[in-house]
């Protein structure tokens, strides 16, 4: 065989195999129905994250009525705190709702933690949960993609709007009954845990 041809059969090989491998990853890309990213039942895209969602059991919508704390900062921001619950699985889940009473638009890029692999930059991320007996700090969980599991796009909060808004930190021991949280640029709020 020639050299000619064996260069020849050798990229027609490579042709055919990269061609193969790029059906494989479009055919691995696609939903097949056309409609992008989309759950098992085809409506609704597949959930990120076991953190509440509005209005869900748990959430600040379902406790609204509910003030354990409240947090008062600059500008006229308000946090309510209605929740601070222990789950069974280890988690410590704290619900509230931020409202605006000054006369600018809020945004909550000093709430958010120093990491830079957070993709939201208007999140409550760098909000901590302190056991002031245990001389512990818990900060806000991640999931695994490494997103906070606690209110994220909070911008532009507008003069007179309010939005619910949580957080989810690691629980601390079943004896530690009361914590303070903490959120940058506010005075922290004692607030007591229930199961």
């Amino acid at each position: 065989m020639s050299i000619r041809r064996t260069t020849k059969a050798a990229r027609g090989a490579v042709a055919l195999a990269g061609a193969v491998g790029l059906a494989l990853v479009v055919a691995g890309c696609g939903g097949g129905d056309g409609g992008g990213a989309k759950g098992a039942d085809g409506d609704k895209p597949p959930a990120r994250s076991s953190a509440p969602k509005d209005g869900g059991p748990g959430s600040p919508a379902a406790d609204s009525d509910k003030v354990i704390g409240e947090m008062k900062g600059p500008d006229g921001v308000v946090v309510t705190l209605h929740s601070v619950v222990r789950d069974s699985g280890g988690f410590v889940t704290v619900n509230g709702t931020v409202a605006n009473h000054g006369n600018r638009p809020f945004n909550a890029i000093n709430w958010r933690s120093n990491e830079t692999e957070l993709r939201s930059r208007s999140s409550i991320s760098g909000a901590t949960l302190v056991d002031k007996a245990g001389k512990k700090r818990y900060l806000v969980l991640r999931d695994t993609n490494g997103e906070c599991l606690c209110t994220t796009g909070l911008s532009g909060l507008m003069p007179g709007a309010s939005r619910p808004v949580f957080a989810q930190f690691p629980a601390p021991p079943a004896k530690v009954t009361e914590v303070d949280f903490q959120l940058p640029t506010m005075p922290p709020a004692t607030v007591q845990i229930t199961d």
